[in-house]
């Protein structure tokens, strides 16, 4: 809303008007009395729709309310971004694995084992520079080709869809999602009236609420987390044919995730959990890998999928159209510098190359504007792309000239075409347009236009509900659990319960045992869809019938995954048996896996064979929380000082409680027995007491032992250990 003009300090008299100007504003701004304006005071008809060709159509540039908006939007903080300001970037390069050309005329898509290099940026949406890495969030998944026809960036999330379906709403998203202006707070965090008061009111957000909640909002690692395009785009192949595609990263690594204690946790011990932990895994050559994956839909078929592909908030479920796997990212190099690099790094959707094109998405069609205008605030002006990270390795020639932060030393007396006074052969005049000689460059999809224009949206927007229950229903029991705990905590923290009646209320129409269960410790009533019916703008559309889950839709792996780079905390004291130590390194080293030493402190340990042995971490400032799996060796000589060391049994209860692998041998028992909560029986260990535990009575370590450990370090965590228990959420 426009803010109210004082009268008193307006002129008295317009001579325009009989009436005083003051009393004219009055009556001009009693009669905007509960309306939006524009920032000049223009009412608006509607807030929630971007300008059209058509319900389907592109966003038109002569929306000046949605430039306005947006305009300001962009320019309220420098030089930190609005969002994604907590970033982590890597060099590396990506190779396509075959010759894509049926599909695209891209050449670094055409030309297979090419390597082209790239630059990455993995961040955080919400908090700022310096919130922690592992709060409950979205993440940005940006990459930057360095291609030889032009830098192309493909700008996405690690969630498929996202929260609003057009660009004009998105600011309000951010504004309800970040702290609270009255007081700045919270920082980092959803858990917040602002954000629950405007998603309720947009059931168009369900869909992505259900991804943020779930286990995806917490990765356990930026090398174990998905990448997607998340809007609908099109290849174009030298024949001018075109397909819709949406673009996926897979990692090599598996798909895993914190529990929610556990990030809380780590961001006190180490807010840097994420970024520290894709420094180090590329610094010791542990190289982050994802294939690129395309849904390819050929135009015809699009209205047969009974979804809308221009709708940012639906995906295509891949058991419908499969995921097909064409090349590979590698990140192979460390920024040289933070701020010359990863800071600078300015990605934009419109970065694009010959034969990748856009849809009429509107929420991509408003991001479009709305990265350069950002660059323009942040970077301090339009030279942004001549800074190295964002510099084109590929030969540029324009007649743009000066502007803020000009690198390169433009020479001549020409800065315009066409001429005749700098190349006489360069441009050749055709007709009425001006074709470059010898070349084919980036033309834009040729598409018929609907009229009129308008401010609205297909009628095929409007399922909200279809798959967010189909997300629901494709999670493990576990899984489900960690939902039903995340939206508990959530609505949990507002100050008042109309909200949460409305959350779930609106739950109501994904599942009504999982409205149900949010609801119970909320203090507020059963949920009832006919409330949440009710409500201006809701449309009630009917949940898709016989929906059949969908198994990509699980963090649960759908393969066997290897243990490469996790990591085993292992718990030495004095007299530590050292063959034990010795062979469960050799095991873990031989899978790429690592192993670091804890003890109560850092000073050196002598093991039972007089070695000494360097711990790298202490009971104090680590924690299991840090790592996949931990190993309790038998000490061989004198008595095991860890069973009477509190934090040692801490360590340990955190790592079962949270299903870690854990394996324990000779005098280990002890202490596994004390933390676990596990009896000792009388007639000695089993080799596997509980999932996920692995026991031997004896010192020496068997073949048996290590390849127990590893087979259970693979399945990442143990949930029959907690079967029926919801994790517990911290306050």
């Amino acid at each position: 809303m426009t803010h109210r003009i004082d009268p008193l300090k307006a002129p008295m008299q317009d001579h325009k008007s009989a009436l005083p100007r003051a009393v004219r504003l009055e009556q001009a701004l009693d009669n905007a009395a509960g309306h939006l304006t524009t920032n000049h005071g223009l009412v608006l008809s509607d807030n929630h729709n971007s300008l059209k060709a058509g319900d389907r159509g592109p966003t038109l540039l002569e929306d000046f309310i949605l430039r306005e908006k947006i305009t300001h939007f962009d320019h309220e903080r420098i030089p930190e971004r609005v969002v994604h300001a907590r970033g982590a970037g890597a060099h590396g390069y990506f190779e396509v694995y075959g010759n894509e050309e049926a599909l695209t005329r891209a050449a670094f898509l055409c030309t297979p084992r090419q390597r082209t290099p790239v630059f990455a940026r993995f961040s955080t949406v919400a908090g700022s520079r310096g919130s922690a890495d592992t709060v409950r969030d979205a993440r940005g998944f940006a990459v930057k080709f360095y291609t030889e026809e032009g830098n192309y960036d493909l700008v996405g999330n690690n969630i498929p869809v996202f929260f609003i379906q057009d660009a004009i709403k998105f600011p309000d998203l951010v504004h309800a999602l970040k702290p609270e202006p009255h007081h700045g707070m919270p920082q980092a965090a959803s858990a917040h009236d602002t954000f629950w008061d405007f998603v309720t009111l947009m059931p168009e957000s369900l869909h992505m609420l259900m991804w943020v909640m779930s286990d995806r909002g917490l990765p356990r690692s930026l090398r174990m987390m998905e990448g997607f395009g998340v809007h609908t785009f099109r290849f174009i192949n030298a024949r001018g044919a075109s397909h819709f595609v949406k673009f996926h990263w897979k990692p090599l690594l598996g798909v895993h995730a914190l529990l929610w204690d556990e990030a809380q946790a780590i961001a006190g011990q180490d807010p840097d959990f994420h970024r520290r932990d894709l420094w180090d895994a590329i610094e010791r050559g542990d190289f982050p890998e994802w294939e690129l994956g395309v849904q390819v839909v050929p135009e015809d078929d699009a209205p047969g999928l009974g979804l809308d592909l221009l709708d940012p908030t639906k995906l295509i479920p891949e058991e419908q159209v499969p995921v097909r796997r064409i090349g590979r990212m590698v990140l192979n190099r460390n920024p040289d510098n933070f701020f010359a690099e990863t800071e600078q790094a300015a990605f934009h959707p419109g970065h694009l190359v010959p034969g990748i094109d856009f849809s009429n998405d509107p929420l991509l069609q408003g991001r479009l504007f709305s990265y350069t205008d950002t660059q323009l605030s942040r970077l301090g002006g339009p030279n942004f792309h001549e800074l190295p990270i964002n510099r084109s390795q590929c030969p540029m020639h324009n007649f743009q000239r000066d502007g803020l932060h000009r690198q390169d030393i433009g020479s001549g007396r020409v800065a315009y075409e066409p001429n005749t006074l700098d190349n006489g052969d360069e441009f050749r005049v055709d007709g009425r347009t001006f074709e470059p000689v010898g070349m084919t460059g980036f033309t834009s999809h040729a598409e018929p236009l609907a009229s009129p224009k308008q401010r609205g949206r297909s009628a095929s927007f409007e399922d909200h509900f279809s798959q967010a229950r189909l997300f629901w229903i494709s999670q493990s029991v576990h899984e489900q659990a960690h939902l039903v705990a995340a939206f508990q905590f959530e609505l949990s923290k507002l100050s008042g319960s109309a909200i949460r009646q409305r959350m779930v209320d609106l739950l109501a129409w994904v599942d009504a045992d999982l409205a149900e269960q949010v609801a119970s410790p909320l203090g507020v009533g059963p949920p009832d869809r006919a409330t949440a019916a009710a409500w201006p703008g809701f449309r009630d559309w009917p949940v898709a019938e016989g929906l059949v889950p969908s198994p990509a839709l699980s963090m649960l792996p759908l393969r066997p995954m290897g243990i490469a780079t996790r990591t085993v905390a292992m718990l030495i004291s004095e007299g530590v048996h050292a063959a034990s130590v010795a062979a469960m390194r050799q095991a873990l080293a031989a899978e790429r896996a690592y192993c670091t030493l804890v003890a109560p402190t850092l000073g050196d340990v002598t093991a039972s064979d007089g070695s000494r042995l360097q711990p790298q971490a202490t009971l104090t400032n680590t924690s299991s929380l840090m790592f996949d799996g931990v190993f309790l060796p038998a000490v061989a000589t004198g008595p095991d000082d860890l069973c009477r060391h509190p934090m040692a049994q801490v360590f340990v209860a955190q790592a079962y409680q949270h299903g870690k692998t854990l394996a324990a041998s000779g005098s280990g028992t002890q202490l596994l027995s004390l933390g676990s909560g596990l009896s000792r029986p009388a007639a000695g260990w089993l080799l596997q007491p509980s999932p996920g535990v692995v026991v031997s009575d004896a010192d020496v370590l068997s073949v048996n032992f290590t390849a127990a450990f590893v087979a259970g370090l693979a399945q990442h965590r143990h949930w029959q250990r907690t079967e029926g228990q919801a994790p517990q959420q911290a306050a």
